[in-house]
């Protein structure tokens, strides 16, 4: 269908065969969401210089005991609607009322203000400061001077185009009188937002007197818009509703088809990846055939203040629209103020001051985040919340497609990287099935068996030479105000850490740290010298493919010649850390100087073609999306195929409270509860048959964390540890050991058999294993200042 054509063929085709056409297009760019945003109004004036016909918004001085809400009362509205776990502020507001009335410029005046414009943008930045809400605003008509004022307190904005007939501007028509309602210039203040980068709203009304041909004309003015600038995020279709007191009382509201057809209309038109929109509280009970006809949107829903658009037409409630909407065999999904297509292009479309506002709020597909559990912290083993939404969604079946995709996998079928995508963005019955899913497959895979081994991290310094954005960990420039002093361990300490370990019945010793500047290939082959001296039956887990890539390039040898020297120095296995997000866009923005996703795989492959082990791991819950975690993925399954060597796979959920990019405002606040579920879940699918082992981390996770990934799809919770440091620099609080007493616990909580492991899934020695329940306390470590070793030296 060309452009050009559009307009004869939509007034040719037959109404059936346009909705069908239309609900196939919003599939094919939504999917099952039709989404929502939760939100607050706050009716700053309503005074108005227009006199739209049909409009009770607009009031005069008379009519008002206040003619602009006081900063007061704005902030009482935005923390009740904040209470109600409302994410946006839709400003609702009159066009420029000063122009005509002298109480608008006197109330103006005793605020302090010279226009609403003015005083709206304080507004809108108190908002911004005070409370967690996300400023929309609806001011009418715009310059490009007014976009450049507002664009930085506000992720979004709107303008309805309403039509783009100037007929209608004429004398006894609904815009007569009313200035800002001329077409030309509500296309130019459309225009004028794609220039300034502001995400907007638009839409058209339908059933004001304009025709079919009028109304096509609107929808393609809008299309022509966007089609320059890209900067339209929804379309809202609006049918005309008769209002009591009004000049258009008595017209008669727009036959429900006329609606319908509207809205196929602006499917076909703009495409599959166009939001379209209709208000659900002006279709009561007939919620579904608004769907059918290709909308994916409900717009704002204000558990807390009426519609003051339209007061007469109550808002459902929240689970009602969520009833409706399932019964159309689709799934409601709360969303920001901002669509996610602009959050993840936040580069251009954002201001930088809004990032860390509109980033908190926002999960790894830009929609809201529903659940208030943070990785690392202790609190979420209290507050924790279900993943799934509303009552009863566990019983209705999962979506064919998701059925599909779960015997596919369970089958050792290979998923593609979009078929990954559609798994993590698994909602309600969905969700669950998934969970179920992954959960039988690891049934079937490792029995109902729990492991977990007893080791002891040792992290020799946290001195790094690196600029990791995501690191709390590392000290060194520019890193001084994070957690911790500098350190470096002597040879000394880590041999009293290993014997120690060994005595408490630890099997393995994990060493890892920064990339200290004085570190060769030579000290980590001492390190690993150092625990065989001191233990020769400690297995060794050491090294990043990072920390193994320096080594080689400090000595001048190969990546395969350097791993041969650190095998015979005593090295057993390597943790498949430094991944971070194998997704090299990704990476460049996390980790600049660090070594790229090929370079990651061609140590981890080294390392297995000289006869060693190592584990692979994710970080997930930044900057990323799922497009990333499904490549992520999918470049572990490639590579397990060929070499064999992954012993398992460990999701690590992004802790941020410390995290530098997190305090920019660069960062998401970690993973959802619903994404870390998934996680573990969707991976045993995709790396299944592959590798064997999904593991949970206890220290990021907690207890009730890592009970809910064990339930989906894990079937190990990792090591003891005995001491973490990488974790709590990042601000997790969790306890640095949980020893095997408590890990036992914790598994048959949920109605399994804990088993002690060694590194590589064998049977520790009994001895070893006797001694781990009668371990002593451990003795104080010693991390010796950076300083003094330097002072020593």
């Amino acid at each position: 269908m060309t452009r050009t054509g559009i307009p004869h063929q939509l007034t040719e085709l037959p109404l059936e065969t346009l909705v069908d056409t239309a609900g196939g297009l919003r599939d094919q760019g939504w999917g099952r969401q039709v989404t929502y945003s939760r939100k607050v109004f706050i009716p700053l004036t309503e005074l108005c210089r227009d006199v739209c016909h049909y409009c009770t918004y607009a009031k005069t001085p008379r009519q008002l005991e206040q003619v602009y809400l006081s900063p007061e009362q704005v902030l009482e509205i935005a923390r009740a609607g904040e209470s109600q776990g409302c994410r946006e502020a839709l400003f609702t507001l009159g066009d420029k009322p000063e122009l005509r009335y002298r109480a608008a410029r006197d109330a103006l005046d005793e605020l302090g203000y010279t226009s609403t414009l003015e005083y709206l943008r304080a507004m809108a930045e108190l908002v911004l400061k005070e409370t967690t809400l996300l400023p929309h605003l609806n001011p009418g008509v715009l310059t490009p001077a007014d976009y450049e004022l507002l664009r930085p307190v506000v992720p979004s904005m709107g303008i309805m185009l309403e039509s783009s007939s100037q007929r209608l501007c004429g004398r006894g028509q609904p815009h007569f009188g009313s200035p800002d309602k001329d077409p030309q210039m509500r296309i130019q203040a459309i225009a004028d937002a794609g220039k300034a980068k502001v995400p907007l709203t638009t839409g058209i009304l339908v059933g004001i007197g304009e025709t079919r041909e009028e109304r096509l004309e609107s929808l393609l003015a809008i299309e022509a818009q966007h089609q320059l600038y890209g900067h339209i995020q929804e379309i809202i279709i609006q049918n005309f509703v008769p209002k009591a007191a009004t000049r258009m009382h008595s017209a008669a509201a727009p036959d429900f088809e006329e609606l319908l057809w509207s809205i196929a209309s602006a499917r076909l038109i703009f495409g599959p990846g166009m939001s379209i929109q209709v208000p659900p509280n002006l279709n009561e009970g007939r919620l579904q055939q608004l769907i059918e006809a290709g909308i994916n949107d409900w717009g704002g829903v204000s558990p807390v203040t009426p519609d003051y658009v339209n007061p007469e037409s109550p808002w459902p409630e929240l689970e009602r629209l969520q009833a409706e909407t399932a019964a159309a065999g689709h799934q409601l999904v709360e969303r920001l103020t901002v669509y996610p297509w602009f959050v993840e292009r936040r580069d251009g479309w954002l201001d930088t001051g809004l990032w860390k506002a509109v980033l908190n709020h926002s999960d790894s597909s830009g929609l809201a985040r529903t659940d208030s559990w943070t990785a690392g912290d202790s609190r979420s083993d209290q507050i924790f919340e279900p993943a799934t939404q509303g009552p009863g969604l566990a019983s209705r079946p999962a979506h064919s497609s998701i059925r599909v995709l779960t015997e596919k996998a369970a089958n050792g079928e290979t998923l593609s990287e979009s078929e990954i995508v559609r798994l993590f963005n698994a909602r309600d019955e969905d969700f669950e099935h998934i969970c179920e899913a992954a959960n039988e497959l690891r049934r079937e895979v490792s029995g109902e068996t729990t492991t977990y081994v007893v080791n002891r991290n040792i992290n020799y310094t946290n001195m790094c030479t690196y600029r990791c954005h995501f690191c709390a960990f590392s000290k060194g420039k520019g890193h001084n105000s994070l957690r911790g002093d500098p350190y470096l361990l002597d040879y000394d300490e880590i041999a009293r850490r290993t014997s120690e370990a060994w005595d408490r019945g630890g099997t393995e010793v994990c060493l890892q740290g920064g990339i200290h500047p004085s570190f060769t290939g030579d000290t980590y082959l001492e390190i690993c010298r150092t625990v065989k001296e001191a233990v020769p039956g400690m297995h060794v887990h050491a090294f990043s493919p990072l920390e193994v890539a320096h080594g080689a390039s400090t000595l001048g040898v190969s990546i395969a010649a350097y791993l041969e020297m650190l095998r015979g120095a005593g090295l057993d296995t390597l943790p498949g850390t430094a991944a971070e997000i194998l997704d090299d866009p990704v990476r460049r923005q996390l980790c600049t100087d660090k070594i790229d996703t090929a370079q990651w795989v061609e140590v981890i492959s080294t390392a297995h073609e000289v006869g060693l082990n190592t584990t692979s791991t994710i970080m997930f819950g930044h900057i990323e999306t799922p497009a990333s975690w499904a490549h992520h993925l999918l470049t572990l399954r490639e590579l397990q195929q060929r070499t064999h060597g992954i012993t398992e796979f460990v999701p690590l959920p992004f802790v941020h409270m410390e995290a530098p990019m997190y305090l920019k405002g660069k960062a998401r606040p970690g993973p959802t509860n619903r994404e870390v579920i998934l996680m573990h879940a969707i991976s045993r699918l995709a790396l299944h048959p592959l590798i064997p082992n999904i593991q949970v981390s206890w220290v990021k996770l907690g207890r009730r964390g890592s009970a809910d990934c064990l339930r989906a799809g894990a079937n190990d919770l990792g090591g003891t540890l005995m001491n973490e440091s990488i974790s709590r620099a990042a601000g997790a609080d969790y306890g640095q050991e949980l020893p095997p007493a408590a890990m036992d616990e914790l598994i048959r909580s949920i109605h399994r058999e804990p088993e002690q492991r060694t590194t590589l899934y064998g049977r520790p020695a009994t001895d070893c294993i006797e001694k781990s329940y009668r371990a002593a306390p451990l003795q104080p470590i010693i991390n010796r200042p950076a300083r003094e070793l330097k002072r020593a030296s």
